[in-house]
């Protein structure tokens, strides 16, 4: 993917710039990672892109928030690990596509404060309950830096991997054309079970729940 055109000189309203990139072999397929700093933060966002986008309609993308509980020790409370799975296996799959990982842990409230509500989980409330009992608000997850971001790749449309429709409003409010929701599959098991539907009864999360047995 030639990325001479990503290299202009960024506008002072721009929230992030390209730092860094690279080519990255994976099991997925050959990648190109691509750093983003974010104006007046420490913050540093990824994008992996498969071949090229530009000019392109329907490019699968996930915007995707990171989850280290999930992602890197493995936990069984939620499902960010598997949507993640899920779409860099269909971007390998694909002639083109892009993953883009932004880093607003805990639907934007911090690890620190994520495992605060994840104590009062354990005591018996919900997510959303455990969230407006620490003060926050129930997603305080911002999506313009990712539309930026996905400016830059230079696609003509998406089909957004997600079972958010309001990850898809927010996108299309920061001019992101979306052609289609592809829908991110979401594997039950005794821990995640609650959340899940919370989220599809609270929040209208269009998920498609599949019964998953944990080993014994």
């Amino acid at each position: 993917m030639s990325t001479a055109h990503l290299h202009a000189v960024p506008e002072p309203t721009d929230l992030v710039e390209l730092y860094s990139e690279a080519p990255l072999p994976t099991r997925h397929g050959l990648l190109r990672v691509m750093v983003f700093r974010e104006r007046g933060t420490d913050k540093e966002h990824v994008v992996a892109v498969k071949g090229d986008p530009r000019g392109h309609e329907g490019v699968p993308v996930r915007v995707h928030s990171e989850c280290l509980t999930s992602e890197i020790l493995g936990s069984l409370k939620c499902d960010c690990r598997e949507q993640l799975e899920h779409a860099l296996d269909l971007i390998g799959t694909s002639e083109r596509g892009a993953v883009i990982y932004l880093r607003q842990e805990g639907r934007g409230i911090g690890l620190g404060n994520k495992i605060r509500a994840y104590a009062l989980q354990a005591r018996g409330a919900d997510t959303y309950e455990a969230n407006r009992a620490l003060g926050f608000g129930d997603d305080l997850r911002r999506y313009d830096i990712a539309a930026q971001m996905l400016k830059q790749l230079g696609s003509r449309s998406i089909d957004l991997i997600t079972n958010n429709p309001a990850k898809i409003a927010a996108l299309e409010a920061e001019g992101v054309a979306v052609r289609r929701r592809i829908p991110s599959l979401a594997k039950t098991n005794p821990h995640n079970i609650g959340y899940l539907k919370t989220k599809r009864e609270r929040t209208g999360h269009l998920i498609e729940l599949a019964e998953q047995k944990t080993p014994a």
